[in-house]
């Protein structure tokens, strides 16, 4: 009989939505201007739906290595959409009220900015889940209960 192992699985700590994220600006960035455009619902629905999903394995693991690590990749991935709309921001306010024409700028079309809507939505939903689990573990060793 095998002991159980106490290490939570590479699956489970593995950001399968920063992974999303990432891909989807990254595409973005590399293929903007005519594949991406034409294809971006089937890219989206690919990323996003495999992410949600895996996403939502976690959320019956309540080890505290496993909540602390999608804290952290949620974190990463506010900051990384943060910073892609930031520049994005940036980019337009120089061309639109400062006349600067000819940069090099980042361009979030509508559909990449609701895909990655989505994802933080994600993010956030299993983020809330996450802390019912939390909450829930400490009350099963709360000796008031």
């Amino acid at each position: 009989m095998a002991a159980p192992s106490s290490k939570p699985s590479t699956f489970l700590i593995f950001p399968w939505g920063l992974l999303s994220i990432v891909l989807i600006l990254g595409l973005n960035l590399a293929l903007s201007d005519g594949w991406f455009r034409d294809n971006w619902s089937w890219i989206t629905l690919v990323l996003i739906i495999p992410a949600a999903i895996f996403e939502n394995f976690k959320v019956g693991y309540s080890t505290m290595r496993i909540m602390f690590m999608k804290v952290i990749y949620s974190l990463i991935s506010f900051l990384l959409v943060g910073m892609a709309f930031g520049a994005a921001l940036a980019g337009w306010h120089l061309e639109k009220f400062q006349n600067v024409v000819n940069i090099e700028k980042i361009k979030l079309p509508w559909y990449v900015l609701l895909a990655l809507v989505v994802m933080l939505l994600i993010q956030v939903a299993q983020l809330f889940s996450m802390l019912k689990a939390v909450k829930r573990e400490f009350m099963q060793h709360d000796p008031d209960q």
